[in-house]
């Protein structure tokens, strides 16, 4: 992380602080200098003269030493480049602008004040942990927040975000259930971060849903160039009960491939212990890299928020990647970021279609969605529908409106469905303690 971080408390935050005014808080309208933060125009994707385009922003972080999801904004270029081809949306042309919030709390606010500045009509499918810092701007501007990644207490309270997954909370719940049947102690691994601080009530949830004991929570620095002391107390924490099988949760976006580089060295002498975790920390290529069929992801259960990457119903973003990404070597079809961008940029689609020859603004895009329009992904989610409702506003997910998990399990090296179809986590996340 950089030095700008913000002090922030130690202790897991509550998340039933009351959600914020919707719009009527002052932004100050600052440009974002594009060598600071990244910011600016993807070239080839704005239209020509008269035809009214349609500008939106996408960010996240790139060249950090911590999480990089460089991935989105590239997918979000090549859908541009899709739907441009084939006469725009309505008529008209997608204009992108892309942002690098370079896991900094400045640069975050930076680029919601960018976003802005150019008057865009929405923020769509976007990863950021600094929500405090971004979503202020936008409420001012009254910009809606279109399938952000799911990090964030925010990202689930603001009446500016419409969310296309269950974000953290969902996987980690939908994991913990899975491994209450399945291992003894189980020990969580997660960065010393503000969204950090949001995991452990959630793995905790799912695993008492199966009757099982809470998880052993360890911070570890999100940036480490190797974790063998995390490592060895996880190890020894998950083996503490000699009659049962344990299981380590690393839970460290990118850091946790150098996390198990650690861990399969100080796993030698703990020959028993397993692991679990969540899209967005592994995929397919970790897998390989960490040796495959041999590597200690093997017979790891993994939870997801989509279908297996290996699935029909992706055909259509692999098409569009294959014609429009130019080999785009950022673009990964199994990563949880880019399949989220696509989905995100699906429902955008969807709303701007439904507005006819009407105006396509903030304003319009937002009210298309607060009035209830329902948006088919194409089975990758269940239809999805923003409305502030009670089911998990008791423990502070008001816009959470998809909470379905998929299971994933590791079998002779490859990522396969442990279960077909959805498991959706909303009774479960409604006995998360989270005070």
């Amino acid at each position: 992380m950089t030095g700008r971080r913000h002090h922030r408390k130690t202790y897991l935050p509550t998340f039933t602080r009351p959600v914020r005014a919707t719009v009527h808080r002052a932004a100050a309208l600052v440009a974002c200098a594009s060598l600071a933060v990244g910011c600016g125009v993807v070239p080839g994707v704005s239209g020509g003269a008269g035809d009214n385009p349609i500008t939106v922003m996408t960010w996240a972080p790139s060249e950090t030493s911590a999480t990089n999801k460089p991935g989105m904004p590239a997918l979000a270029l090549a859908y541009a480049r899709w739907v441009n081809a084939n006469g725009g949306i309505n008529g008209h042309k997608l204009k992108i602008l892309i942002c690098n919030d370079h896991n900094d709390t400045v640069d975050a606010a930076d680029c919601g004040r960018r976003a802005v500045k150019e008057n865009v009509v929405a923020v769509v499918g976007s990863y950021s942990q600094y929500s405090d810092s971004f979503f202020p701007p936008l409420e001012g501007a009254g910009i809606p927040y279109i399938g952000g990644y799911g990090l964030t207490e925010s990202e689930f309270t603001s009446p500016l975000s419409y969310p296309v997954n269950g974000g953290q909370p969902a996987l980690l719940a939908g994991l913990g259930q899975a491994l209450s049947k399945n291992c003894g102690p189980v020990s969580l691994i997660r960065p010393d971060t503000i969204a950090g601080d949001e995991l452990p009530a959630m793995l905790n949830s799912g695993l008492k849903s199966g009757g099982h004991a809470e998880a052993g929570d360890q911070l570890a620095k999100d940036d480490a160039t190797e974790y063998s002391t995390p490592a060895k107390t996880a190890l020894d924490y998950a083996s503490a009960d000699s009659t049962e099988t344990g299981c380590v949760v690393p839970s460290l976006g990118d850091r946790t491939s150098t996390f198990m580089d650690s861990f399969r060295r100080a796993r030698a002498d703990y020959p028993d212990v397993r692991t679990g975790t969540v899209l967005g920390s592994v995929d397919q290529t970790v897998i390989n890299a960490n040796g495959g069929a041999s590597s200690p992801y093997e017979g790891s259960y993994i939870s997801g928020w989509y279908p297996v990457s290996t699935d029909k119903r992706w055909d259509q973003m692999k098409q569009v990647i294959n014609k429009h990404a130019f080999g785009d070597n950022r673009i990964d079809v199994g990563d949880a970021g880019v399949q989220t961008t696509w989905i995100a940029y699906t429902v955008f689609k969807e709303v701007v279609e439904s507005l006819g020859d009407g105006e396509v603004s903030a304003d319009s895009v937002r009210h298309a969605l607060d009035k209830g329009l329902k948006v088919s992904t194409g089975g990758l989610t269940p239809t999805l529908r923003w409305q502030f409702q009670d089911e998990l506003a008791a423990v502070g997910f008001p816009r959470m409106v998809n909470a379905d998990v998929t299971l994933q399990v590791v079998r002779n090296g490859r990522l396969v469905a442990a279960k077909k179809g959805f498991t959706d986590m909303t009774e479960t996340l409604k006995t998360a303690n989270v005070s």
